[in-house]
């Protein structure tokens, strides 16, 4: 990574995770309902700049701040930072790809973290809390396609559900299914976090494009995730969202958590 922009995101972090407005706080009514926004965060345990990020990606999930919104989070985890000393056991190729296929989309000229994403129509620097705040705001303005998930089914380290939608016409859009590890904790023994002990939140562990938004129309799309060797997808959740080709907005977006 470029040293200048090491610098710069580095001094960012030295701010402190501003807090969010007093007015997000307040709980929705649970007649309301709240439109599904999903908020992506490209991360590494190898950047000293990103734990104040992945902080604050945890809060919004923790907390829900936005009262129209449900805060979908997914944490991605780059691969570019693999050469500082320390290798970031939720790193993928994957996630780095997605996160350059974004810098068309969203104008910006090189891929950095922390960086977030809301919605996949809105980027900046990834411990930005208002900024944060005020993007979700936005998105939940938007109206989203409904999409509804059946009860995950368990087999060994599969996950098998699929997914649904009442709405017609159905536009153009790719569908994807994720398989998201809600809390992890990490002690960075290299790199620049080496002594620190990490948290992250809503941590993408299997991200796949499972079909087009237009086949629901013809009923329910089936789908299969696979946890990591080692890892029990038991209270993992899964996310299936809908996405613009050329990764642009995300038209709909469901979560639910896996039982046993």
């Amino acid at each position: 990574m470029n040293s200048i922009r090491r610098l710069r995101l580095q001094a960012l972090t030295l701010i402190a995770l501003v807090a969010l407005p007093s007015a997000a706080i307040a709980q929705t009514p649970a007649s309301q309902s709240r439109t599904p926004v999903v908020v992506e965060l490209f991360t590494s345990e190898g950047c000293s700049s990103c734990p104040p990020a992945d902080a604050l990606l945890a809060r919004l999930d923790r907390e829900q701040p936005v009262s129209t919104a449900e805060i979908i989070v997914l944490e991605e985890h780059v691969d570019y930072w693999e050469q500082d000393g320390w290798h970031d056991r939720f790193s993928s190729p994957q996630y780095t790809e997605r996160q350059n296929q974004y810098a068309p989309r969203l104008k910006f000229d090189n891929v950095y973290t922390p960086q977030m994403v809301v919605d996949g129509a809105t980027q900046f620097v990834g411990n930005n809390g208002p900024r944060a705040y005020q993007a979700i705001v936005a998105a939940a303005q938007t109206p989203k396609i409904t999409l509804s998930l059946s009860t995950p089914v368990l087999d060994g380290r599969h996950v098998v559900s699929s997914v649904s939608s009442p709405a017609s016409p159905l536009p153009k859009a790719d569908l994807y299914a994720a398989l998201i590890e809600p809390k992890a904790t990490t002690e960075v023994l290299r790199g620049e976090n080496g002594g620190h002990h990490l948290e992250h939140a809503g941590v993408v562990r299997s991200l796949q494009r499972i079909g087009k938004l237009q086949d629901l129309a013809s009923g329910p799309v089936k789908f299969n995730l696979t946890a990591p060797a080692g890892v029990g997808p038991t209270n993992m959740r899964v996310v299936v969202f809908a996405q613009e080709s050329g990764q642009g907005p995300i038209r709909g977006a469901t979560i639910t958590t896996i039982k046993q």
